[in-house]
């Protein structure tokens, strides 16, 4: 239950015993015990992650963990997995695919697939690469086509699954096959169009910011911002007579985010430093949380997962919310192509096909979003492809043949599944499914 809940529990009135106060006589309103957890002292927390434990709220802990265990095994098999190197091209390597994970996220929390994006994201790189190298048209131009491209058919499937009635799966699946069909088709019979080492698209993927200041001044930049929000949020919260997280709490959780944050700007300044698509996705993931948990679009999104005829009647445009979806998921799509392009320097007719798309959602599933609907965030796709690229990256380390890092992919993807459906039951069990 999340705290908004639990405030409304606490503060639920009484009924009226006729003196107009709501409680009767003599008696003291009941609080909910689980929102004394913080006059507790660390006890407190400790039991109440213990009851979360228990009751299936496990939220991003499996992933946390199951990265730490990861990062660990491969770093006592070779040292020089968690060197700086390797982790910068490890935050280079998960950009593509973790924007077209971004838009999975959203697609998932309607309780819906998008099987799509894999196709998508490689006929807007060839978009891209026809309209900027072969028509030599401006390359900012060309990258806001290619965009409004995976958009549009985003847009498109949204409109067949929303006001036609055909299910995702198929939209998708049959989009699959069409649009890798018109992107060999864009490319042409060469098969492959090269970038301009120096252009645009190519320095997403390629350009470090060498200057240390640029990767302490972003986690300068993102602690402070985090810190002033929840301080905002906790303010917010105490005007109005809600509980909320005291100073002491946010100050803990700030200092962890700090040393995240300052012990990947110092890894990051060991090697290149910063790189300029890692600061993009972080950017874009910043933005889209917001959208999600901050807007009234986001809480339409994960109230259409939650119950599709409750949100329509609660008022909610489903059809509206269920096309605007699919096409942020199309966008996403483009923007991951592009990135990926950017990294081979070229776009080619093996752009979004192999196993790019279960890759795609396969992060956001083993970052923690729920295949039912109605749970989970955009940093599901961070935590997820850093499992999946770590994975990649520590059995290239050690030379172990691609067909055993698809099993292990696979069986990582099956665990996440299978602690999403226990914990969901779990939670039923508990009154709170």
């Amino acid at each position: 239950m999340s705290e908004t809940n639990l405030s409304k529990t606490a503060t639920a009135p009484a009924p009226d015993n006729g003196n107009g106060n709501g409680v009767a006589k003599g008696a003291t309103p009941a609080v909910d015990p689980r929102l004394l957890v913080r006059e507790q002292g660390l006890a407190g927390y400790w039991t109440d992650f213990k009851r979360k434990m228990r009751s299936g709220e496990l939220g991003s802990v499996p992933v946390v963990v199951g990265l730490i265990v990861i990062w660990a095994i491969f770093q006592s098999m070779d040292d020089a997995f968690l060197s700086a190197e390797n982790l910068s091209n490890l935050s280079v390597y998960i950009v593509g695919t973790g924007l077209i994970s971004v838009g999975i996220v959203f697609v998932l929390l309607l309780g819906e697939i998008d099987l799509s994006v894999g196709s998508v994201s490689g006929l807007s790189s060839a978009v891209f690469a026809v309209l900027a190298v072969n028509e030599g048209l401006n390359e900012w131009l060309a990258v806001v086509l290619a965009l409004l491209t995976g958009a549009v058919i985003g847009a498109l499937h949204g409109f067949f699954f929303a006001k036609i009635g055909v299910p995702a799966f198929v939209v998708t699946l049959a989009g699959l096959l069409a649009w890798n069909g018109l992107m060999l088709k864009v490319l042409g019979t060469t098969g492959t169009i090269n970038l301009d080492s120096e252009g645009l698209v190519a320095t997403l993927s390629n350009h470090y910011f060498t200057d240390v200041a640029v990767a302490y001044g972003t986690a300068v930049v993102a602690v402070a911002a985090f810190f002033a929000a929840q301080l905002l949020g906790a303010r917010r919260r105490s005007a109005v007579g809600i509980p909320s997280r005291p100073v002491s709490e946010i100050v803990v959780r700030t200092v962890l985010l700090a040393v995240l944050a300052f012990g990947a700007a110092y890894m990051l300044n060991q090697y290149k430093g910063m790189p300029l698509a890692l600061l993009i996705f972080l950017v874009v993931l910043v933005a889209l949380d917001f959208v999600l948990r901050r807007t009234s679009y986001g809480r339409k999104v994960f109230a259409l997962g939650g119950s599709t005829e409750a949100a329509r009647r609660a008022g909610i445009n489903v059809e509206l919310v269920r096309i605007s979806v699919f096409s942020i998921a199309g966008t996403m799509a483009a923007f991951g192509g592009l990135m990926i392009a950017s990294r081979i320097l070229a776009a080619n007719q093996g752009a979004g096909t192999g196993n790019l798309l279960m890759e795609a959602i396969a992060a956001a599933v083993i970052g923690g979003t729920s295949l039912f609907g109605g749970r989970g965030t955009v940093w599901s796709a961070l935590l997820g492809m850093l499992v999946i690229g770590s994975i990649a990256s520590g059995m290239a380390l050690l030379g172990i043949a691609a067909a055993i890092q698809y099993m292990i992919t696979g069986a990582v993807l099956l665990a996440a599944v299978v602690i999403d459906s226990v914990s969901r039951r779990t939670q039923r069990s508990a009154g709170r499914g």
